[in-house]
């Protein structure tokens, strides 16, 4: 289970926004609307102030989805954790560069580990801060919203980094979009050069969770 390759639009379920109580119920939802992963919020309290899981959900899930996992590790120390979570499962993991000092290491050490590599960074957080690190990367995140809560609004100066980052990486590696992601948000994030959208509330708030994903879908065409 791999990324998809870079320019097809994908469309990433975060399940933060989803019901906790039937996680697998969920999966075999969004799979339904032919995504091909999911998106995995992984908060420690400290870097974000909000707790959500950890490997041993994830190693849960994994037995009962074929999707691919991104996970995003809104975590400090990212580099102590990621093999636990490529052991858990993660087939993507993504690390924030306000938490690390050396990013090529780690992305080095996720690649060793059998596991595709990303960079995100905060909305106030320059695009200098990773331009080195970026052409390593199989996916870089941009966040549009402060990372650690679902249900924020859309931050379209956030959304421009994505054209400059765009620019630096070509047309090879992924580009994803997190905070905000709907039907009207989808396709300006697009249009700076996303390939890669995470939508929540956009698809968990909806009775139809394919209907609101196809949404989402039909509106980048």
């Amino acid at each position: 289970m791999r990324l998809a390759k870079a320019g097809t639009i994908e469309i990433a379920p975060s399940i933060l926004s989803a019901d906790f109580a039937k996680l697998a119920d969920e999966l075999t939802a969004i799979e339904s609307a032919g995504v091909s992963m999911v998106h995995l919020d992984v908060m420690d309290g400290h870097f974000v102030p909000n707790i959500t899981i950890g490997p041993p959900v994830i190693a849960k899930l994994r037995g009962v989805s074929g999707l691919v996992f991104d996970c995003h590790l809104m975590i400090t120390e990212p580099a102590k954790y990621v093999k636990a979570f490529v052991e858990a499962g993660a087939n993507h993991i993504t690390f924030h560069i306000e938490a690390v000092d050396k990013p090529q290491k780690l992305i080095d050490e996720l690649h060793e580990l059998g596991c595709t590599a990303g960079i995100c960074l905060n909305p106030e957080t320059p695009v200098e801060a990773i331009e080195t690190a970026v052409p390593l990367c199989d996916m870089v995140l941009v966040m549009t919203v402060h990372p650690g809560f679902s249900g924020q609004k859309f931050m379209p100066e956030a959304a421009k980094k994505i054209a400059e980052i765009r620019e630096i990486i070509g047309p090879e590696i992924r580009i994803e979009v997190d905070g905000g992601i709907d039907p009207q948000t989808a396709p300006i994030a697009v249009s700076y050069g996303a390939d890669t959208l995470v939508a929540g509330q956009a698809i968990f708030s909806k009775s139809d969770r394919i209907a609101a994903i196809n949404a989402i879908r039909a509106a980048c065409e």
